[in-house]
């Protein structure tokens, strides 16, 4: 019986080979990368369990505009406040973001776009009346967590939107 060879195994050196349109350097960091999670990540859970517990509710990793194809990680309607905690490495925190040094032109253009995408997505919010809130992941949860009640709880007064309790 003849063992079949990945896709990703060339046929001729046997070593490992990049799918057509693949931005892995090896077969080690394409498996590290589609293991990223890009929504319920640790800083997520625990800022979430923390804003739930002080009674505020939300919507998880949905968009806050219809026509818009991004999404945030906690969606706030009533109030438009809309939560991104941006991981360092994808986001280029300047705290903790350090440049690869395998394919450095590649991950130059896809972080300084990702970065570009974030600058683009804050600005049409606001445009449309929305508060961004943006925490790098290595930032306290109960810190964030008390900017996030805070912003939640003077847009309700602001707007006159204060939750409605049922008799």
């Amino acid at each position: 019986m003849s063992k079949k060879k990945s896709p990703q195994t060339d046929e001729n050196s046997g070593s490992w080979a990049a799918p057509e349109g693949s931005w892995a350097s090896s077969a080690a960091n394409r498996k590290s990368m589609l293991g990223n999670r890009n929504r319920d990540t640790s800083p997520e859970l625990a800022l979430r369990r923390l804003v739930h517990a002080a009674g505020l509710r939300y919507r998880v990793a949905a968009k806050p505009l219809a026509k818009m194809r991004r999404t945030a990680d906690m969606v706030f309607r009533p109030t438009r406040i809309a939560v991104f905690i941006d991981g360092c490495y994808w986001h280029g925190c300047p705290d903790h973001f350090v440049q690869p040094k395998t394919n450095p032109e590649y991950w130059e253009n896809k972080i300084g776009g990702n970065i570009r995408r974030d600058r683009e997505t804050d600005q049409r919010l606001t445009d449309e009346g929305w508060l961004v809130l943006r925490f790098w992941e290595h930032q306290p949860a109960e810190e964030c967590a008390a900017i996030v009640e805070d912003a939640v709880r003077t847009r309700r007064q602001a707007l006159g939107t204060g939750r409605r309790r049922r008799a």
